[in-house]
């Protein structure tokens, strides 16, 4: 569903990071989320990017997001931070939840990255209210470049890490996670060299532990081509030449399928598979949910076989 929300507020968090706090043009309760979840900001210019919602789960009257200025930008946080105002309205679906917060484990230990702290600020919080156990780890190059220092650095089950500050080093993630409670779940979100060390580092451990969020692809998108795509609804075949992804194929022909971040990161293009073997490039799928080809992210995945069958 299509919100439209007022910027109530937009504050500064550290540099290149802003965070805005959206809410209901007309007023009322927003749709229910739950620790984790993202919202896809629709904007002007037309691209869609999906953000982390920071505020607690309690709150209905308003979702909150940070954003960091990309130098990499490809538009999304250059056009938000350039051109947002309090006062402007935006177009917003959701919530989605690719990160959740499983509140039956005994111990949950946070490993965070820089802006990778937007979803577990709302986690941490909501074990606050639970009474659950927790430790956080969070990793920043300096302490003036970090976002949401204020209400973290105080609190005795944070471990703050400046690699970049003298004395400082880089966290060892392997050194945390084998340290770390035998049922305790671990959390990592941050920059991709992080992630990746978080991967090594769990790969032993049971999936059910273990729960990563990344912001940007693993590898780029499938663009071989040279594929058939069959739209089960209506029938129509068509080929996706080199250079395209299925998501731009589909584009191309005026069928408005869902999407957002277009590097498989955020899920909203997930779309079922009735026939054929998936190229999977995105890093949402678990391993078992990727084995079983059932669904694939038509944003940037091709397929291995000479045809896939869409539920399209």
């Amino acid at each position: 569903m299509m919100l439209r929300l007022r910027v109530k507020a937009v504050s500064w968090e550290a540099p290149s990071i802003l965070s805005y706090e959206l809410r209901p043009v007309d007023g009322g309760e927003l749709p229910a989320f739950t620790a984790g979840a993202h919202i896809d900001l629709t904007l002007p210019n037309g691209l869609v990017r999906s953000y982390s919602l920071v505020n607690p789960q309690s709150e209905r009257h308003r979702y909150v997001i940070a954003v960091q200025k990309d130098r990499a930008s490809r538009g999304g946080s250059k056009w938000l931070h350039e051109n947002v105002r309090v006062g402007d309205i935006l177009a917003v679906n959701g919530p989605r939840n690719n990160f959740a917060l499983d509140l039956n484990a005994e111990n949950s230990v946070f490993i965070a990255g820089g802006i990778g702290i937007t979803p577990i600020l709302c986690m941490i919080e909501q074990l606050r209210t639970t009474g659950r156990e927790w430790r956080l780890l969070y990793c920043s190059r300096t302490r003036d470049e970090t976002p949401f220092l204020d209400l973290l650095e105080k609190e005795s089950r944070v471990q703050l890490n400046f690699d970049h500050e003298p004395g400082g080093k880089i966290l060892d993630i392997a050194a945390v996670v084998k340290a770390t409670p035998g049922r305790a779940h671990l959390y990592c979100c941050g920059p991709v060299p992080m992630l990746a060390a978080f991967e090594e580092a769990t790969k032993k451990l049971p999936r059910e532990r273990v729960h990563i969020e990344y912001f940007a692809a693993k590898e780029p998108p499938a663009v071989e081509g040279g594929f058939k795509v069959v739209l089960a609804k209506s029938g129509r075949e068509l080929l996706v030449p080199p250079g395209k992804t299925i998501l731009e194929t589909l584009r191309d022909i005026g069928l408005d399928v869902p999407h957002s971040c277009t590097e498989g990161v955020c899920g909203t293009c997930e779309t079922r598979v009735l026939e054929g073997v998936p190229d999977h490039r995105d890093v949402t799928l678990t391993e078992a949910e990727r084995a079983s080809n059932k669904t694939i992210m038509i944003c940037c995945s091709g397929a291995k076989s000479e045809k896939l069958v869409l539920d399209l």
